[in-house]
């Protein structure tokens, strides 16, 4: 099968890879350091899934219609993705790989005449240079659409990338993007701080404000009528009363998550975006939570300091010291 990758970076290159590997004829698109790594060397995978070297077409834009598509850009960088490519994708099926809330829907509307799916991916994959991906945590992938049952059309994709990348189905999509919107609330601390995930949990201060991050994240899908989707051990009754729990109680959903991660350090999409000199998605991480609450006439006070504390980090270039992040949260901390 001809498959497209719309964005070749940490998950792009990954999949790529693998589904190279598993005799698809795969095309990434790419810019600049990237393109010219992989039109010199392919890409090189190593870590988690197994070592691996692939060798696919890499090109600016596509230059004809695939059989289908992922399209594994940051979020903020789908819509002009999308568009640059929009004659070759319009049509095809086209699968979203990315953090957020407004995949699927920039996708539909772009592409009236695509049909769209989105991939919730738990895959730590850390883009150590142009053309080499490092996993650091393999993990399944959850495909699907809407807020129904799984349907024929992503039971058909699913028997294309399960094999290789472990792609499973997952009903009420909507409703899990929520749930991997709570996982994604470990990526700001570490942006900010320049630690790990892990030492990130690890740290009793800092994982109060992460628990707070989340839990201000489900009251928020609460407000806005949000039935979680099952995803990585979590579901909509464990959020429902991991949403009522005082701070010291609900620290044990991090440290849940801390415990399978295991000890390689997980450096999180947002801080690898920094030490790329990239601008992050946290506008549709954090940044998501607080525009929701103030949909649903709430706020999100934690959520915002933490949004703007990334973009903080972004401008200057350098990490903040824990002490004055702390310092800086502290009157939110005691909530």
């Amino acid at each position: 099968m001809r498959i497209a990758v719309i964005g070749a970076g940490a998950l792009g290159g990954t999949f790529a890879t693998l589904l190279e590997g598993a005799g698809h004829e795969v095309t990434v698109t790419a810019r600049g350091e990237t393109l010219a790594a992989i039109r010199a060397d392919g890409i090189r995978l190593s870590g988690a899934f197994g070592d691996a070297h692939a060798h696919p077409l890499a090109l600016t834009r596509l230059t004809e219609t695939p059989d289908l598509a992922l399209v594994c850009t940051k979020a903020q960088d789908a819509a002009a993705a999308i568009t640059d490519n929009a004659g070759f994708l319009n049509g095809c099926p086209v699968i979203v790989v990315q953090n957020g809330l407004l995949g699927v829907r920039t996708a539909t509307d772009l592409l009236p005449d695509s049909e769209c799916f989105g991939l919730l991916v738990i895959v730590a994959a850390n883009y150590t240079e142009p053309g080499h991906v490092s996993v650091t945590t393999a993990a399944p992938s959850y495909l699907g659409r809407g807020s129904g049952a799984v349907d024929d059309e992503t039971m058909r994709w699913q028997a294309v990338l399960g094999g290789p990348l472990r792609t499973v189905t997952i009903a009420n999509f909507v409703g899990a993007q929520w749930t991997k919107l709570v996982v994604n609330m470990l990526n700001s601390l570490p942006a900010i701080t320049g630690l790990s995930v892990q030492e990130v949990v690890d740290a009793p201060r800092l994982r109060r404000v992460l628990t707070a991050s989340m839990r201000e994240t489900v009251r928020v899908a609460m407000r806005r009528g949000v039935r979680f989707g099952s995803l990585q051990k979590l579901d909509d009754r464990r959020l429902r009363v991991f949403s009522r729990l005082p701070l010291w109680a609900g620290q044990v959903l991090p440290l849940g998550m801390r415990a399978r991660m295991g000890q390689v350090p997980n450096r999180g999409s947002t801080l690898q975006s920094l030490l790329r000199r990239q601008l992050t998605e946290i506008d549709f991480l954090n940044g998501t939570v607080v525009r929701e609450a103030q949909s649903a006439g709430l706020t999100a006070p934690v959520n915002a300091l933490l949004t703007a504390l990334v973009h903080e980090v972004e401008s200057s270039g350098t990490s903040l010291p824990v002490n004055e992040v702390l310092e800086r949260l502290a009157v939110l901390g005691r909530s």
